[in-house]
């Protein structure tokens, strides 16, 4: 997991195995909903790219690209703590 801040947003990249890019998701917040868009689609974990992205620019008001290199589906307990962990890394 790579998290690279920014000025106005932040790239999170999580890939299993080697460093790779795999599907993306865009989140932009400006106001009350975050606006995401999808822009190389997920074989699995859609739901937690989107998810990942839009609570991530949600909290900093900003951009949100979030990148997901995986094998398979995530178990629910697996991406609970990504995300825990992604936040704690974009909180500090």
């Amino acid at each position: 997991m790579e998290v690279l801040k920014f000025e106005n947003g932040n790239f999170v990249s999580v890939s299993e195995g080697s460093e790779r890019l795999g599907s993306m998701v865009v989140s932009l917040s400006t106001g009350p909903t975050p606006v995401t868009t999808t822009v190389i689609p997920a074989r699995t974990e859609s739901i937690f790219l989107k998810l990942t992205a839009e609570r991530i620019s949600t909290s900093t008001r900003g951009i949100a690209i979030v990148s997901t290199y995986v094998q398979r589906e995530l178990e629910p307990e697996t991406a609970k703590t990504l995300m825990t962990a992604i936040m704690e890394l974009i909180q500090t």
